[in-house]
């Protein structure tokens, strides 16, 4: 992150003493409700279909477009907009976000509720190329794993109680009153940042493209290990129920994605609690754990205990990957990490929709049964990359490469 003071009269309390919660919390809610509404339609899909008159399968690419709005405008945006000042952008992006959504919500369209969704995706991947690094110039250098951790929860939160609350809330009111919904979330987001986030100036412009960021040592490997790591969960998360279903457990859906949900939890707080002096470790503790979940539910055989320790060690692994991969990229980055943020937020999402496409047609060509052993062999070359790069990307303890990061 740049080191600029932020403009006259704006608060940093982190810097004399501890975290800004309110500050961070009004961070992570954004990153809740931009991922949740993500995700939504898939637990509304049936009603959403049937009401825009289209096929399930037609429906469910109101996800793929909202991952591909995101991956195709995250970097040029991220470049576009490097001088402008971070609240000023931030309240800009999700005001975009609530405006599409609210189409989303209210559109009797296929073909606008599927540019709406679109656009939605645009204002979220702006958003969320700010948010760690927003997290990290709030505090002081070692508490920038904690904050980004903080913010971070968001996504595990999204995933455990957002989708099944999203799905309940669609059932009962309709699937437009739970896109209403996060419409009203995302103004209180935004009321709330203006009230409680410290502003910033951009990043210096220096006349090259967002992608310079590839030049700077350690930030290439972070990338790849974004991609292959995402694209490997995503592959199993997305056909979960599927293959829970294979074992004969599909009554047990929801019950595995809350051990999975609260487990991811207590991942994120281990990381956050520690990832200021151990983030080479964390990210080759979570990779394993990853890995052993996918590995005991290849094996699972049906057995219910199985499948709940397996669904507990994969989100005990996978909770803490997202502020992990934030916060190697930041410290990777230095003065360039927006740029750096901006490139992982475009991957991830790539992945998320590669995961996805590839994950379909592992199902229908080798069954259910191929998802784990898919995710275990994409897993193995992320762990190499891992272990190698111990100079700048994922380096060991609090050396050279941990304080360049945390000083920029």
């Amino acid at each position: 992150m740049t080191t600029t003071q932020p403009v006259s009269g704006a608060r940093t309390p982190s810097r004399q003493g501890g975290l800004p919660m309110a500050a961070l919390l009004a961070l992570a809610t954004a990153v809740f409700v931009t991922s949740l509404t993500e995700t939504l339609p898939v637990g509304v899909l049936p009603a959403m279909s049937a009401d825009l008159a289209v096929s399930e399968s037609a429906m469910g690419q109101s996800v793929t477009v909202y991952a591909v709005g995101t991956a195709l405008t995250a970097l040029p945006l991220t470049a576009a907009t490097a001088g402008w000042r971070r609240r000023r952008l931030l309240l800009t992006a999700m005001a975009g976000f609530a405006a599409a959504n609210t189409v989303t919500a209210v559109s009797t369209d296929y073909a606008l509720t599927m540019t709406a969704r679109a656009l939605a995706g645009v204002a979220a991947g702006l958003a969320w190329a700010l948010l760690a690094g927003y997290a990290s110039r709030m505090v002081a250098p070692e508490l920038r794993g904690r904050a980004i951790a903080v913010v971070m929860t968001g996504i595990p939160l999204a995933l455990s109680l957002g989708v099944p609350a999203g799905t309940f809330l669609g059932r009962v009111a309709g699937w437009s009153a739970a896109f209403l919904a996060m419409t009203a979330l995302a103004v209180l987001v935004i009321a709330w940042i203006a009230a409680a986030v410290p502003d910033f100036p951009g990043e210096p412009r220096r006349g090259g493209k967002v992608t310079g960021a590839l030049a700077v040592p350690g930030v290439r490997p972070v990338l790849l290990v974004t991609l292959v790591f995402v694209l490997a969960h995503t592959v199993l998360y997305a056909y979960v129920a599927a293959y829970v279903t294979h074992l004969g457990l599909g009554d047990r859906t929801d019950a595995v994605l809350l051990v999975f949900g609260a487990a991811s939890l207590l991942g994120i707080w281990t990381v956050g609690a520690h990832i200021h002096r151990a983030l080479r470790r964390l990210t080759v503790a979570s990779s394993l754990l990853v890995a052993l979940g996918a590995a005991l539910l290849a094996a699972a055989s049906g057995s219910t205990i199985a499948v709940y320790a397996a669904a507990a060690l994969w989100g005990l692994g996978w909770g803490g990957v997202p502020t992990l991969l934030q916060t190697a990229a930041g410290r990777a980055g230095g003065p360039l990490a927006d740029s750096a943020q901006a490139m992982l937020v475009t991957l991830w999402n790539v992945a998320m929709a590669g995961g996805g496409v590839l994950g379909g047609l592992l199902l229908d060509r080798l069954g259910a049964g191929a998802l784990p052993w898919s995710t275990l062999l994409l897993l193995a070359p992320a762990l190499a990359v891992v272990l190698a790069a111990r100079t700048h990307a994922f380096p060991s303890g609090s050396g050279p490469a941990d304080r360049a990061g945390a000083a920029g």
